[in-house]
């Protein structure tokens, strides 16, 4: 017997996908992306990154690998939902607690699978990045494109994500103590500054400048997370009242929020930058580097020149700026993610740099 569609994704361009539900059967409208990584669908769900938004999985085999309770990057995952060719509900892995679906439920996630993603993530590619409406396929495309005209992607993404109160994560041999600000801070971010014998210490997107010199910290960290970066000028003042007086690291939204805070511009991609084979020229060492990349917003080149950053790094796939730095302050910052170890390590080494810049300021001091 053959199974009925029974779940339905709308796009603004009047376009229809159809297919069968898995996870939560909540109806939601999102924006539409496409991730181009073969594996990671659990740090991808769990990407603070990703609120807001619908990923289209390019890779067509999901869920075969079930969910590590080790392996979240967050401990609330607030994906907007997930678009699949195939989803396997009987995963084979020894480490595996729960399935794809069942986490998904859990966080009130939306999925979608048996549709066509080849053609749809062909259609983002062409067409851009829009609204999307995953809901039952009782409804039409009329109704559906009148709830998409209706709907405003909201603005408060980095507020809805970060953490409300400081956290700290000590290690028994600190060498160094970081002051990190949440905008939606991936889990593996800590685990690598722990690993370097750095304690840290989590702040909420809004604190005050005040509260991260309280610490005394030996330097500070910009973390990723969702939407535009001009939505958090909060952290962008923060980051212009501390630039120089300690070293800074940022990643992601954090690269876009210091380019704000030397006076750059930051514009919004087609349809962005979303998997784990993106090669970046390191100007620096004139090595590749392949990256682990998820954002939707680039740094302007033009405006950055008139700054006193410098460009590090630049992706081969589109000559977007990957990296800048201020050596005289201290301050460095990238646009892919490090922490996701793509390739053999090749990005780690950028964490290794903010020790040695750390270290450098203390031996300073000491002087």
């Amino acid at each position: 017997m053959i199974k009925k569609f029974d779940r339905k994704l709308i796009l603004s361009d009047g376009s229809e996908y159809c297919g069968y539900g898995f996870g939560s059967k909540l109806e939601k409208v999102t924006e539409i992306v496409f991730n181009t990584s073969s594996v990671g669908y659990q740090e991808i769900l769990s990407d603070p990154s990703y609120t807001y938004q619908t990923v289209a999985m390019a890779y067509p085999l999901i869920g075969n690998y079930g969910m590590a309770e080790d392996d979240f990057e967050t401990d609330i995952p607030s994906i907007g939902g997930l678009a699949v060719r195939d989803y396997n509900d009987q995963p084979s892995n020894f480490r595996s607690k729960y399935s794809l679906s069942e986490i998904m439920e859990k966080y009130k996630i939306p999925g979608i699978y048996g549709i066509d993603t080849r053609k749809l993530v062909r259609s983002i590619r062409d067409l851009g990045s829009r609204k999307a409406l995953l809901t039952d396929i009782s409804t039409s495309l009329q109704d559906g494109l009148h709830r998409l005209g209706l709907y405003n992607i909201p603005r408060d993404a980095v507020s809805q994500v970060s953490r409300k109160k400081i956290k700290h994560y000590t290690v028994a041999d600190e060498k160094y103590h970081v002051a990190a600000v949440d905008c939606g801070m991936k889990q593996n971010i800590v685990r690598n500054l722990n690993q370097r014998g750095c304690s840290v210490t989590v702040f909420p997107w809004n604190t005050s400048v005040r509260e991260v010199e309280k610490l005394r910290p030996d330097g500070i960290f910009l973390s990723n997370g969702p939407g535009n970066p001009a939505d958090v000028q909060t952290v962008v003042e923060l980051v212009k009242e501390l630039k120089g007086e300690y070293p800074i690291f940022g990643i992601c939204l954090g690269h876009q929020i210091i380019s704000l805070a030397y006076g750059a511009k930051i514009y919004k991609l087609k349809f962005g930058h979303r998997g784990g084979n993106h090669p970046v020229k390191n100007l620096l060492t004139g090595k590749i580097e392949i990256t682990s990349q998820n954002h939707s917003y680039a740094v302007d080149g033009e405006s950055l020149a008139n700054t006193r950053l410098k460009v590090t790094h630049l992706n081969l796939l589109d000559c977007t700026i990957e990296g800048a730095a201020c050596e005289e302050d201290k301050v460095f910052s990238v646009q892919y993610h490090p922490e996701s170890a793509p390739g053999p390590q090749d990005s780690v080494y950028l964490f290794d740099q903010f020790i040695k810049m750390m270290e450098g300021t203390k031996d300073g001091e000491k002087n």
